[in-house]
């Protein structure tokens, strides 16, 4: 296992290998940046076929947490985690409290939340040995809880936004919409969706969650070879990320694409690839920012509900000005986006040092 040799080590400041043989647990906490405050991001559970792809996908991550944070104008830093299951993986609470005093022994430089495969029940349990957590069950009209709607609300305002530029239309009714991936926030996000009158055609790896939409929202069911591909007006990739490469990117029929899933691109030039076919790309870490703006909110204390909500809604605007940008300039959106982040994390760094 390389860790400075992988090509998604950019100076991360902390990486942190975590293994109890003894419960079984094997996990990874990455911590990019630190320049805005505590790095955050949530913990993945995946089955990751070897401890290089498990390395690999934390890097990516913690790194876009960064870049996420600092578009969300939060003061935090990227960092993110993942718990490996391995043979002799058996989730149970032990487990789950010994990552807590993991996290917990990196001071409050690391703060977590729930992401793939986790739940706010687990991070209940993760809470029991550090504070240093969030996506808890929240007080009535309070910020926390799980993210996941507030990510798929971010996600529909971006929708919004790439309808109103791409497609010129002022509303998603009658609008066709692909969504790879129905879990916690594809769910919310086709409940959105269906009740701004789109049309929806859904595919995901459990056969039951793929059910549950086409039932409850009039979904068409799809197979997840051919879900990025549909002749439809957004596709919106919830589920992992690497999705569109060289090789897919010739493939896709809609014009817009826009969702909650991470590093969407397989590599920076696939945001050109995407240009050079007409097709507008949200940057994912702008547009699912929802879940970690909740987070920090929680985090902090400072802010309700509502509030969180109002926060969130900004996403729109945000990708509106980075829509805009790319169309007067022909610099693709995931360029726009990387650039203003890293200037955003840079004056920060510059002020720290001027500040001794």
């Amino acid at each position: 296992m390389a860790v400075f040799s992988d090509i998604a080590f950019d100076d991360h400041e902390r990486v942190l290998f975590c293994r109890d043989p003894d419960i079984g647990l094997s996990a990874i906490i990455a911590i990019h940046s630190t320049t805005l405050g505590p790095s955050a991001g949530g913990a993945r559970l995946w089955n990751y076929a070897s401890d290089d792809d498990a390395l690999h996908d934390v890097l990516r991550l913690s790194q876009g947490m960064s870049y996420k944070n600092a578009m969300a104008g939060l003061r935090m830093g990227g960092g993110k985690a993942v718990i490996i299951k391995t043979p002799d993986f058996d989730g149970s609470d032990a487990l789950y409290e010994r990552f807590g005093e993991f996290v917990d022994s990196l001071n409050g430089d690391y703060i977590t939340a729930e992401d793939v495969g986790m739940s706010v029940g687990i991070m209940e349990i993760v809470a029991r040995k550090t504070r240093f957590v969030t996506g808890l069950p929240r007080s009535s009209g309070k910020a926390g809880g799980d993210p996941s709607p507030k990510t798929a609300f971010g996600i529909i305002r971006g929708i919004e936004a790439a309808a109103r530029i791409k497609l010129e239309r002022d509303d998603l009714d009658g609008l066709s919409v692909a969504v790879q991936g129905v879990g916690k926030v594809g769910y919310n996000l086709c409940s959105l969706l269906h009740g701004a009158g789109a049309s929806l055609v859904v595919a995901d790896i459990e056969a039951d969650r793929v059910e549950r939409v086409c039932d409850e929202f009039g979904a068409v069911p799809a197979s997840l070879d051919d879900i990025l591909f549909k002749a439809v007006d957004v596709v919106s990739p919830c589920a992992l990320g690497a999705g569109f490469t060289v090789k897919t990117i010739p493939r896709l029929q809609a014009k817009v694409i826009a969702g909650a899933a991470n590093n969407q691109l397989e590599t920076s030039e696939d945001g050109q690839r995407l240009a050079d076919r007409d097709i507008l790309y949200a940057p994912d870490y702008v547009i699912n920012g929802g879940g970690i703006i909740n987070v920090a909110c929680e985090f902090e204390g400072e802010v309700d509900d509502a509030a969180v909500m109002d926060l969130v809604a900004k996403i729109g605007p945000r990708l509106t000005g980075i829509f805009e940008e790319a169309g007067k300039t022909g610099v693709p959106t995931n360029v726009i986006a990387d650039e203003k982040a890293r200037s955003i994390i840079a004056a920060a760094r510059s002020k720290q040092l001027a500040n001794g």
